[in-house]
């Protein structure tokens, strides 16, 4: 018994050609847009699907900005901003929350802060709420030299106006922080830093540091502040300790150069000596060459001899004498 094939390949082959009809041409899509008011043809789907552009998105989109009032946005606008490639979702839904919040937002700006890589639905619902910051612990040292460590909690808004080419969180922080560090450091007394520790968060906001970012500061509050090291005392002794090794280093260099030099006084005497040596080496000879030549008699030899001993013996009575050395017991 043969069995026949072509029935079932028929079958398939329109059930397939059915579900190529509704892919391209997405019927009950188009149907969901005329119930809800939005006017979009059934060409107009199927040319978004050789776009490669989702009809569902696009539709969800011009379903819900419709809904909320915005009949401005076009079908086009919103295919545009998908093959650029933005979040067509996430646009309208900062757009209508910016309508319901009272946000001037345009569709164009909404669009240029998207593409630019920052969240707008975010950026809209920090408008509404604002946002704390905790700051890490910032030091900073007084005058009077005593370090102190400070936390501060930021607000801000975002600055619809500023989110495209605006600083962000990292360059507000790192403003907080120095405005902090100038405070404190600008301070005479780190006990006045504590009894009023507002007086920074004033100073601080007096100084604009929101400017050039897509934030809005609205308040800083002073957290939490502690006392951390005596700065000044550390560098004291550390100054000290400098002098005295700077100190003992030329202390050591007058004495090597007192070292050197005596050295030097002993090289140059003994120089001397020799030269004195050398010099009564050679009186014998000039003595034997006056005896040889008549120049010095034998008397004249024996007056000197005499001179000598008298000198000797003068130089040996102006010595003092010498402490008697104590007797030795005799052992019994």
């Amino acid at each position: 018994m043969e069995i026949n094939f072509m029935p079932v390949v028929l079958l398939g082959a329109i059930v397939f050609l059915i579900a190529l009809f509704f892919y391209y041409v997405p019927f009950l899509l188009w149907i969901s847009a005329k119930v809800s008011g939005v006017t979009i043809s059934l060409l107009q789907l199927f040319l978004m699907r050789i776009r490669n552009v989702p009809p569902s998105v696009i539709t969800r989109a011009m379903i819900e900005a419709h809904k909320a009032g915005l009949k401005s946005l076009t079908r086009d606008e919103l295919e545009a901003h998908y093959l650029a490639g933005g979040h067509v979702e996430r646009v309208v839904h900062a757009l209508v929350s910016a309508s319901k919040a009272n946000i001037d937002l345009s569709f164009q700006m909404a669009t240029a802060i998207d593409l630019a890589g920052r969240d707008v639905f975010e950026a809209v619902q920090m408008s509404v709420n604002p946002k704390v910051i905790d700051t890490p612990p910032v030091t900073a040292v007084s005058k009077n030299g005593i370090q102190l460590i400070a936390k501060a909690r930021v607000t801000v808004r975002a600055n619809i106006k500023q989110l495209v080419g605006g600083a962000g969180e990292e360059t507000i922080l790192a403003r907080v922080g120095e405005g902090i560090v100038s405070s404190i450091g600008s301070s005479d007394n780190h006990e006045k830093v504590l009894e009023n520790p507002d007086t920074i968060s004033k100073l601080v906001l007096r100084k604009g540091l929101d400017a050039g970012t897509a934030f809005e500061i609205l308040s800083i509050d002073i957290a939490d502040i502690d006392i951390g090291k005596n700065i000044g005392a550390v560098l004291q002794m550390d100054q000290a300790q400098a002098d005295k090794n700077i100190a003992q280093a030329k202390a050591e260099e007058r004495r090597a150069m007192a070292v050197a030099m005596e050295q030097e006084m002993k090289a140059k005497a003994q120089e001397a000596r020799a030269k004195v040596i050398e010099a009564e080496a050679e009186v014998p000879k000039a003595m034997a060459e006056a005896f040889r030549t008549g120049n010095l008699g034998i008397m004249d030899y024996y007056k000197m001899k005499n001179i000598e001993a008298d000198t000797s013996m003068r130089e040996s009575i102006a010595k003092p004498a010498a402490p008697p050395s104590k007797p030795i017991a005799a052992e019994h």
